[in-house]
């Protein structure tokens, strides 16, 4: 394993330790207390799925006109609304300039689901720890991108270091595809060719089915150079 790809597992297994040091999971609704161990595990599950990314660190919005804030909607909505929203996704799936809120039904457990909606409807409060990683941007631009890649939350769904597995069983390979070895980089032989990827996303359908989001107009020119350099990194 080369340092870059050992830099993402030590991230990830960062995030995964933070999470873990809140509790476990609970039923669905949580509870409204910032202290309430749903209401803390949904807040951390927030910064791991990448929700902050697009709707903004404790859901306050400011990062795209099209993705809305969280601290005004989660009060209107019910706990099957936000709860259909998360496994199924939300968005123009069929215009790729516009962002797309991923099919997160077959990624997400349960109770993680009933933990987001738990701090949703808490209105979001801050809790310790619950806070993006941190982008390193003076070590060049491939570290910066190990980082981005757990901070948009690629790792969720292709896995650490790219490796890809993570069940999707109604697409044509049964899996989420990996984002290394000789098939990746057949096919995305340039970089105009990854970054078009990232920002167009697949949205090949509904749950069960997982989608990779549409990041045109989330993730800047900078990052996506920067996760570029990374996965090129991968073996």
């Amino acid at each position: 394993m080369n340092r870059t790809a050992a830099a993402v597992v030590l991230l990830a297994l960062g995030i995964a330790l933070v999470v873990a040091s809140t509790g476990c999971g609970g039923e669905e609704g949580g509870g409204t207390n910032p202290s309430d161990t749903h209401v803390a595990m949904g807040a951390h599950n927030f910064v791991q799925f990448a929700c902050s990314s697009c709707h903004g660190e404790q859901g306050r919005g400011g990062v795209s006109a099209d993705v809305p804030a969280l601290t005004e909607v989660g009060k209107t909505l019910t706990v099957a609304q936000l709860t259909t929203i998360i496994n199924h996704g939300l968005g123009e799936s069929a215009n790729p300039q516009k962002p797309y809120m991923p099919v997160w039904g077959s990624v997400i457990s349960r109770s993680q689901v009933n933990d987001l909606v738990a701090y949703i409807r808490a209105g979001l409060p801050e809790v310790v720890g619950a806070t993006p990683v941190s982008v390193p941007r003076d070590q060049g631009p491939a570290v910066a991108g190990a980082a981005l890649y757990v901070r948009y939350g690629c790792i969720n769904c292709h896995g650490p270091s790219g490796l890809g597995g993570v069940p999707n069983p109604l697409a044509e390979d049964k899996t989420i595809p990996s984002l290394s070895g000789q098939d990746f980089r057949h096919e995305f032989n340039t970089n105009a060719k990854i970054v078009e990827m990232i920002r167009s996303g697949s949205v090949i359908g509904k749950a069960p089915i997982a989608s990779m989001p549409h990041w045109g107009g989330i993730i800047p020119d900078v990052d996506l150079a920067e996760l570029v350099a990374y996965l090129k990194t991968l073996k």
